[in-house]
């Protein structure tokens, strides 16, 4: 059986998140954070990239997404494997 950290799938999950916010990924994650997360989720992404193209804010907005998705781990932990696929997934598109 393993152990899921929630704190730490939240952190990886923000980085990442944020990451793709600038990047053209964003379209793929969007898309995939609606169907995965619903479209409030899909909402704040698309605020996090606004803001990103207008200011400074990547710590922000990076700390914002971990409380964000801690938060919806503690309430919905089922949904960690989803966040942990949609950071792999992220991620191995953002090296491309």
């Amino acid at each position: 059986m393993t152990v899921v950290h929630h704190p730490r799938v939240a952190w990886e999950g923000a980085r990442t998140f944020v990451n793709a916010a600038e990047d053209n990924v964003y379209w793929w994650l969007s898309d995939a954070v609606g169907r995965s997360l619903g479209a409030a989720h899909q909402t704040r992404l698309s605020e996090t990239r606004l803001r990103l193209q207008r200011e400074n804010a990547w710590l922000a907005e990076t700390a914002a997404w971990r409380v964000r998705l801690e938060g919806m781990l503690q309430d919905r932990p089922e949904l960690a494997p989803v966040v942990q696929r949609l950071v792999t997934e992220t991620s191995r598109r953002l090296s491309r």
